[in-house]
């Protein structure tokens, strides 16, 4: 989805002229990044939660001539799904049989949880322990 599709659905849903919904999605956007600009949390209820994390300086390697780099040290937005959420995405692929929410549930647990909590400092436990967190 795009913003303006999302523009288009929140018009819709709230009755409101494009322009109109427009600006609450511009508002609404504008206050996540103000707060997480202040480095506080901000907390959806059934939805999920956004907050900043510090990424400490390191050593890495340029892919192409596998020469060392160094990278600075930076704050990244990171996004926590609720579990509310987390249901009705699961809800909502419409596959009960248990081979589809077997395949599904390793890889949204993944994603969700162990990787991301400790800066990818997962103690090479699971699958890829060892590999580098994407360049962002």
């Amino acid at each position: 989805m795009t913003k303006a599709e999302l523009v288009e659905d929140v018009a819709r849903a709230a009755d409101l002229t494009k322009k109109d919904a427009e600006r609450l999605v511009e508002v609404v956007f504008e206050s996540i990044i103000d707060t997480l600009n202040h480095g506080k949390k901000i907390e959806l209820r059934g939805f999920g939660s956004f907050r900043v994390r510090e990424r400490g300086a390191r050593r890495g390697r340029n892919p192409k001539t596998g020469d060392p780099v160094d990278i600075p040290a930076k704050r990244v937005p990171y996004f926590k799904p609720g579990k509310d959420l987390k249901e009705l995405i699961n809800e909502e692929t419409g596959a009960p049989s248990s081979s589809t929410d077997a395949a599904s549930t390793p890889a949204g647990s993944a994603s969700s949880s162990s990787g991301h909590d400790d800066d990818f400092g997962n103690g090479g436990t699971g699958s890829g322990g060892g590999q580098m967190p994407p360049l962002m």
